[in-house]
């Protein structure tokens, strides 16, 4: 649940990912998600011999943690509330998935201009093929990493058309897509990390040349008050009629969702601050 594992380190999450999946999953070997931690640290801190390290403040790895995190919350929750469980290689497969959803924001060792914000716009589609060309070193079958790939691309927001899924393989993938709002927008840091977001889009702007009568948002100030409405008008009700609701599975027998609770605290901290309207 938030707050309960120092997602400052991959250490931290790999070891509370391997207790609750050995809960989970009685006897199955934990070799498969050590590997995949490892592995994915090494290419965030620029270990890999194609990639620069991870260089943006708002998608960083501690975000790519905060969502893993969420993504095994929601899974054992889930499963603890007596629903039908993800097979064990399907739940390492949404792990690798949550691992690498954001993997597209990083650089080639050849790119020397600006940051990987400038990836903003098709970053889902790098995401993608960098999955698509690591996962056969990691074990993968052709038909498993295009699971992977469903569920990385579930977390485009414009990514309205998607591929067939078995219940399975849904689940999976809302799980990750969920896990990707929740994470971010429970972060204790969410209110004062909005500008940072702001910043990866502009640089995501000037890059493509949009005009600035085109985009979304004209100052950090504006997203930022946009963001009560986004979580009602957006967020809600994709999580409720795209991801299953699965969100719903984290709430406590006594009525209390730790995830939603800090994604409310962080919208009052937010409405509480905008300027008055008079």
């Amino acid at each position: 649940m938030p707050l309960s594992t120092d997602t400052t380190r991959a250490a931290a999450v790999s070891e509370a990912t391997q207790t609750i999946a050995s809960t989970l999953f009685p006897g199955v070997s934990t070799a498969f998600i050590r590997q995949a931690f490892d592995d994915v640290e090494r290419l965030f801190s620029g270990d890999w011999s194609d990639y620069r390290a991870n260089d943006l403040k708002y998608h960083d790895f501690q975000h790519t943690l905060q969502v893993t995190m969420a993504y095994v919350d929601l899974v054992a929750a889930h499963q603890k509330a007596g629903q039908p469980p993800l097979p064990p290689r399907r739940f390492e497969l949404g792990l690798v998935s949550a691992l690498l959803h954001d993997s597209g924001y990083l650089k080639l060792r050849s790119d020397h201009e600006g940051s990987g914000a400038k990836y903003t716009y098709c970053h889902v589609l790098r995401s993608c093929a960098l999955a698509a060309s690591y996962l056969p070193a990691l074990g993968l079958t052709l038909a498993e990493i295009e699971i992977v790939l469903g569920a990385i691309r579930r977390t485009d927001p414009d990514g309205l058309i998607l591929p067939k899924h078995n219940e399975e393989d849904a689940l999976l993938a809302c799980a990750v897509a969920s896990a990707d709002y929740l994470a971010q927008m429970a972060d204790p840091a969410y209110p004062t990390k909005l500008p940072l977001l702001f910043d990866e889009f502009t640089e995501a702007d000037n890059f493509l040349r949009v005009p600035p009568a085109r985009r979304v948002f004209p100052s950090a100030a504006a997203l930022i008050a946009s963001t009560p409405a986004f979580w009602e008008t957006v967020v809600k009700p994709k999580l409720d009629r795209d991801f299953l609701g699965l969100y719903r599975f984290l709430t406590t027998p006594d009525g209390v969702n730790p995830y939603l609770d800090a994604i409310e605290h962080n919208l009052l901290g937010i409405a509480r601050d905008l300027p008055s309207a008079s």
